[in-house]
């Protein structure tokens, strides 16, 4: 019998509204990704950094009527919300959470875009009734995003014969594809974007110009070998706590950030990959390569 399709959805996350006649330039001069590719049609990734290029936020960027909604950590959306604010001066751009008119949903199936007839490209959006419907613009093989009003998630299940579910199946899932998921991989202001696989993830754009930390985040894609990378990996063993550091050979070698049954995401030195086996606390862990990334070579 065929597995019923299933829609996770994601409480964690919430929706900033950002409104007013200078939003795009306002987030173009901001965020890591080109917002002139932001269109009704297609939504985009992209990431706050700090001056330093470390990570601060990182979200989806959806056009709806004008305004720009942001799909983000529902926690951590009253401090992006003051970084933000901080950055604006006199732009005519208007900040409002939106978490409780929305519910964020995932589709965590390469098939749902073809299913509700969006095309299988990362970004690719189409309106749904009241529902927009999102290829997810990091990777397509991650699935659909979904952002509808709080009122309309029952129906929009029963339209599309799709069983609820928590977060469970959508974590597994990219987990297994070894995308990051927000703070919990990229630490705050401590996380490099191209260390965490933003460029890969087509989250960062090194040509649109000027965002805040792009000097260094453009520094090290051209110049600089990286030495780190997150990177998927499989469990065998219990499954280690956010934070445990990885051993090799009695050498540290990184540590691990989420993760879930047997599978997490670790930021490993790249040299790790060839340094023996790999312990963090009662657990072994194998590199699980991803085939949308390929790891810098090891100098």
């Amino acid at each position: 019998m065929a597995t019923e399709p299933v829609a996770a959805v994601l409480a964690e996350r919430g929706v900033l509204e950002l409104s007013g006649p200078d939003v795009r330039p306002f987030l173009q001069g901001l965020v890591t990704n080109d917002v002139d590719r932001l269109t009704a049609g297609r939504a985009i990734w992209a990431g706050l950094l700090t001056p330093q290029g470390r990570c601060l936020f990182d979200f989806a960027l959806v056009e709806d009527d004008g305004r720009v909604l942001l799909d983000g950590e529902r926690a951590r959306l009253a401090e992006l919300v003051r970084r933000l604010t901080l950055y604006r001066l006199r732009a005519a751009v208007e900040l409002r959470d939106a978490s409780a008119d929305w519910v964020v949903l995932a589709l965590p199936d390469p098939e749902a875009p073809a299913r509700l007839g969006v095309p299988a490209e990362r970004g690719a959006c189409r309106r749904d009734g009241a529902a927009i419907l999102l290829v997810d613009p990091r990777l397509a093989e991650l699935g659909l995003r979904v952002l509808l009003p709080a009122g309309a998630v029952e129906a929009f299940l029963a339209r599309h014969r799709l069983g609820r579910a928590g977060a469970e199946p959508w974590d597994r899932h990219r987990l297994r594809l070894g995308v990051p998921d927000g703070s919990r991989d990229l630490v705050p202001e401590k996380a490099l974007a191209l260390e965490a696989n933003l460029l890969e993830l087509d989250a960062v754009s090194l040509s649109k110009g000027c965002f805040v930390g792009q000097e260094l985040t453009a520094r090290m894609a051209h110049r600089t070998l990286l030495r780190r990378r997150l990177l998927p990996v499989r469990v065998h063993g219990p499954l280690p706590a956010p934070g445990t550091p990885v051993l090799a050979q009695g050498r540290e070698q990184g540590e691990v950030r989420s993760g879930r049954d047997d599978r997490a995401l670790a930021l490993l030195r790249l040299e790790a990959l060839r340094a023996g086996p790999l312990d963090a606390g009662e657990a072994r862990l194998e590199p699980a390569p991803s085939p949308w990334l390929a790891p810098a070579p090891v100098d």
